[in-house]
């Protein structure tokens, strides 16, 4: 998502946008345990869950009747865990004008859309995308 935004006390025009990073980048505080930061890990636990699921399939008897309440709960399980991984993902937010470029990641969708309002009603403010213990720090 973009936003363009006039600051007030000097007149310049910002563009705020925040998208989902796909990578995870190794923060300061996270650097050890960040040992497989791409998707590879999260493909072989993928096929590791569809293995396991057609072996519970194949191995049932035929005469065990599996409710369908049973089968709705077990998609429902399957289908929240991406669903909230993908939640969770980090966010990518920068703030640019001529001359200047920030930028800061955020963990999660509701603090990056929350970040980002914060931001945009700074920049609308004070003139500068930042408070001291904001996200975002000074690239350019």
């Amino acid at each position: 998502m973009t936003q363009r935004v006039r600051s007030n006390p000097d007149g310049r025009l910002w563009e705020v946008q925040r998208r989902i990073s796909w990578t995870r980048p190794a923060m300061a505080d996270q650097f050890e345990h960040d040992l497989a930061a791409g998707y590879v890990s999260g493909i072989a636990m993928l096929g590791i869950l569809a293995v396991l699921i057609l072996f519970v399939v194949f191995w049932t008897p035929t005469n065990v009747v599996i409710p369908p309440w049973f089968v709705l709960l077990l998609l429902l399980v399957l289908l929240l865990l991406p669903m909230l991984w993908a939640v969770q993902r980090p966010w990518v937010i920068t703030a640019a004008t001529d001359g200047e470029y920030w930028e800061g990641i955020v963990r999660g969708m509701a603090a990056a859309r929350d970040e980002m309002y914060r931001i945009v009603d700074d920049l609308e403010t004070k003139g500068y995308p930042n408070e001291p213990h904001g996200p975002l720090t000074r690239v350019r």
